[in-house]
């Protein structure tokens, strides 16, 4: 029974997960959450142009959300800050209870005129970890960031996929490695910055970029840059 609470979508996404198994984020898919829903299919293709690649969007968003709720109802307020950036990443995987549906959303992704999409929804993910955490970047860190947390998610996500190992423990130790080494680095660049010596090679470089700028807080899109109006 549909439930008329939820957006048009949000009742084709839920109609969708029980096929998804079957036929992928396909045409086929997409065709029997309409009919299971009742929906009229000129409505459900208004609300989904691209058919089941907009409800594998769609997927991708909620658990994001469901991520962001379930850190609101954690109390993190005692985690070191790179335990609460691991912690996040767990959340987001325990948000994908089917996962199948994430296995075959991977492969939707992969596609080449899908590959932008899925890296896009994969930054998304970073930039909603580190915005909730507080993040208060303006310079380059903000895209080294959410570009190495990107890479961090994206080989968790293929490792879980894998995981057959009891409450996927083996998922969280690979996990708490891949954060360690990005911790490692970020020492490597600290001795770099308090080096005499290397603080002056650097120092071309650090200057340019030192001029890359976050995208505007007040008009942030969900890409790695913003477009703004162009002045008069």
């Amino acid at each position: 029974m549909t439930n008329t609470s939820q957006t048009p979508k949000e009742q084709l996404l839920d109609a969708a997960l029980m096929h998804v198994a079957f036929d992928g984020w396909s045409e086929a898919t997409f065709k029997a959450a309409v009919s299971d829903t009742g929906m009229d299919p000129t409505v459900a293709r208004a609300v989904c142009p691209r058919g089941a690649v907009d409800l594998a969007v769609a997927y991708h968003k909620r658990g994001d959300q469901q991520m962001i709720d379930r850190m609101k109802a954690e109390n993190m307020t005692e985690m070191k800050f790179s335990a609460k950036v691991a912690a996040m990443v767990r959340f987001r995987l325990e948000a994908a209870t089917d996962k199948e549906a994430v296995r075959r959303g991977t492969t939707l992704f992969a596609l080449p005129q899908y590959a932008p999409e899925g890296a896009k929804l994969v930054w998304g993910t970073a930039d909603a970890i580190w915005s909730a955490l507080g993040d208060t970047s303006e310079d380059v860190n903000w895209y080294t960031k959410r570009a190495t947390l990107s890479a961090v998610y994206s080989s968790t996500v293929l490792f879980w996929l894998g995981d057959t190992s009891e409450g996927h423990a083996e998922t969280w130790a690979f996990l708490d490695r891949r954060i360690a080494n990005v911790m490692q680095i970020e020492k490597v660049k600290a001795q770099v910055n308090s080096s005499p010596t290397l603080s002056m090679l650097m120092a071309g470089p650090n200057w340019l970029l030192s001029h890359v700028k976050a995208p505007s807080r007040l008009n942030r899109s969900d890409l790695p840059g913003s477009w703004g109006s162009p002045r008069p």
